[in-house]
């Protein structure tokens, strides 16, 4: 599909700091937590720039600023105001606490900026049991206002998981009234300390995961005063919703991706800070034009995308426009990058994967859910 074609450099994940102000039980990345008189690395700030300065002759059009925690960077707003500069779109991951009007302004300043704040439940309890940090949920509140009162309309992010499924409407309903842009529900990754979880069981199952996907696009999303978006793979989606994931990377950009770790290391994505196969390069040392078109495992995947996937991807019609979901997961769970993707893969276990997109030769091996089961893990799911 895509041998003997360039791959223009589009986005820049740029993971910009090593700590995070909050201990959230469930990240795929497990920083540090930085608090008080502890502070971890952050990217250099001239590095950055470098990096921009030779990613731009190479397509470079936005920058996606994450971490850890993006406004712990000491100088964030100097990085806000040099990729707006540069003409770069800026899209922001943030877990709202340090947002203040002054940062929310410098945000907003820039060239249409996208911005995430992650608020995993409706009340302090169950956010904070999720983010491990008491007096978190009122603070993103207000990282929330903050942004809305510069004149954005942040998008809320919240992770699915058996503390806070039941509280989805009600999560809908709050970003509403904060003036929110749109909420987006993402899965329980089984990547580091996501993988704890699944392990311990407190991951919903993949029969209320379909379930509340089904729910959210099919019923929840026509009461919604503001778009909801569901992160399960292509297969699961209507054709209408199929390409828009609210700013994520579900229809994977993978072939016009790069990370830039807070250490100026190169990597696939932020999934180089636990796996080392997937740093490519150091911003100091090696020249991005020769990293981004020669690293042979970057080739190797956009050689191999989608053709080789593997499992129940290799066998859907819509793995050209998924390309597996995510490598990067795929990979951290079975170390082979064409594995399927485990939600999908669980749903063909359980005869929940949906027919129509697998090819005609594929029957699913078992049967689905009754209609009753079905009923009662969507109730379970939001909480109806």
């Amino acid at each position: 599909m895509t041998r003997g074609r360039a791959h223009p450099l589009g986005t820049l994940y740029v993971y910009l700091t090593e700590g995070c102000n909050l201990r959230c039980r469930h990240c795929w990345i497990q920083p540090k937590f930085q608090s008080g008189a502890q502070v971890y690395g952050s990217l250099d700030f001239d590095l950055f720039r470098h990096v921009v300065d030779q990613a731009l002759p190479l397509g470079l059009s936005s920058v996606k600023l994450t971490g850890g925690e993006p406004l712990l960077h000491p100088r964030i707003a100097d990085i806000v105001r040099y990729a707006g500069g540069r003409g770069l779109h800026i899209g922001m991951e943030t877990n709202g606490v340090l947002c203040t009007p002054s940062l929310a302004g410098e945000i907003a300043s820039s060239r249409s900026p996208h911005v995430s704040v992650s608020l995993d439940g409706a009340d302090a309890a169950t956010h904070e049991w999720v983010r491990g940090v008491s007096g978190s949920f009122h603070a993103a509140l207000q990282g929330i206002r903050n942004l809305v009162g510069a004149g954005l309309r942040p998008q809320v992010i919240m992770t699915i998981m058996k503390r806070n499924a039941e509280q989805v409407v009600h999560v809908i309903r709050l970003a509403e009234s904060l003036g929110a842009g749109s909420v987006k529900f993402n899965l329980l990754q089984p990547t580091a300390r996501g993988e704890k979880m699944h392990e311990a069981g407190d991951n919903l199952p993949i029969e209320h995961l379909v379930a509340l996907g089904r729910q959210v696009e099919n019923e929840l999303a026509r009461s919604s005063r503001i778009p909801l978006f569901y992160s399960h793979p292509a297969a699961f989606r209507p054709l209408g919703s199929m390409f828009d994931d609210g700013g994520g990377c579900a229809a994977c950009g993978i072939f016009g991706i790069l990370g830039v770790l807070a250490s100026g290391a190169y990597a696939l994505c932020g999934i180089g800070e636990t796996v080392p196969e997937f740093v490519f390069g150091h911003g100091a040392k090696d020249r991005l034009e020769e990293v981004w078109n020669e690293t042979p495992m970057l080739r190797e995947i956009r050689d191999g995308l989608p053709r080789r996937l593997e499992g129940i991807c290799g066998r859907c019609l819509m793995k050209t426009v998924c390309l597996g979901g995510c490598i990067a997961q795929n990979y951290y769970r079975e170390r082979n990058l064409w594995a399927g993707h485990w939600y999908c893969e669980d749903a063909f276990g359980k005869g929940l994967f949906p027919e129509s997109r697998l090819r005609p030769d594929v029957s699913l091996s078992k049967s689905r859910i009754s209609s009753q089961g079905h009923e009662d893990a969507r109730r379970h799911a939001v909480g109806g």
